[in-house]
């Protein structure tokens, strides 16, 4: 899970609820539009606080950014129906949210399971974006050793969904022995987030997951500006994998040093900087950093 590098809000961001014609989501929104407007898509398990590190440096390089929680998300809230959390209609959510900001096409950022979800939004309707950035997320299902780990979570959540606490001690027990304890603030902050997601939300993207199909073809058809970005190890989606999606995509490549499966948070200023680089490139050019 993503584990943001701190919880509180800079100056320049606000908390608030955004209205939609899909109902309401908790957002984070700093900057103001001078260059444009970003829509940050978290990934599974996590929330909006996963970006708080962005929100900043992209506000300072004049964006409006606004980080989401979807549906049945830790602050938004969602149905008690594993219908309402299918990758189809999370990418309607996100579609109604871009709509919303009323901001002309934005600048759509998915990580993890947030990129499935942003891509399948992508092959629904690429009019409300500017461009799109596929973070830490790969081109189809997440690796064999993950989905064994995640049906394992799906088994656990079907039989205890009234019973979050007990599914988060028991997945926290499965921590390895030498892994270095969060703050307890940061602690308190993820069991909170896990308490306040609705079960079923999890159930259904985590099935995703484990179940998407390749659609990189599909996507490479659209006409639109492209980023594959990640960490230089990855636990979902091995690093070549997504090195050879973005070719097939003819997007451009980052890979952000000193971090892992989310850049967002482990190291946030060199993903800011490789977001903003990338926003104001030549459209007409693609390339690669490492």
């Amino acid at each position: 899970m993503s584990k943001p590098p701190r919880l509180t809000l800079p100056p320049v961001a606000r908390a608030y609820r955004l209205g939609t014609a899909r109902g309401e989501f908790a957002v984070h929104e700093a900057g103001e539009p001078l260059n444009g407007t970003a829509l940050l898509v978290p990934g599974f398990t996590g929330s909006k606080e996963d970006f708080i590190g962005l929100l900043e440096p992209l506000a300072a390089a004049g964006y409006r950014v606004v980080a989401v929680d979807g549906r049945g998300q830790y602050e938004s809230p969602g149905p008690r129906d594993e219908a309402a959390y299918g990758c189809e209609e999370l990418a309607r959510d996100l579609l109604a949210q871009a709509e919303a900001l009323d901001a002309g096409p934005v600048h759509l950022v998915g990580h993890s399971l947030g990129g499935l979800i942003s891509r399948a939004a992508v092959l629904r309707d690429a009019a409300p974006f500017a461009s799109l950035t596929l973070m830490s997320s790969g081109p189809a299902a997440i690796n064999e050793h993950q989905q064994a780990r995640t049906k394992l979570l799906i088994a656990a959540l079907e039989t205890l969904r009234d019973d979050m606490a007990a599914v988060w001690d028991a997945m926290r027990a499965q921590d390895p022995p030498n892994a270095a304890p969060d703050a307890p603030e940061l602690a308190g902050f993820l069991r909170e987030r896990w308490l306040a997601t609705v079960p079923e939300q999890l159930i259904g993207t985590g099935r995703v997951l484990i179940s998407e199909p390749d659609r990189v073809a599909e996507l490479a058809e659209v006409p639109l500006r492209k980023l594959v970005l990640s960490g230089e190890v990855d636990y979902a989606w091995p690093v070549p994998l997504m090195d050879e999606m973005a070719r097939r995509l003819r997007a451009a490549r980052v890979v952000v040093e000193d971090a892992e499966h989310s850049p967002n948070a482990e190291n946030p200023q060199v993903t800011a900087g490789a977001l903003v680089a990338f926003w104001g490139a030549d459209p007409a050019g693609t390339g690669s950093s490492r």
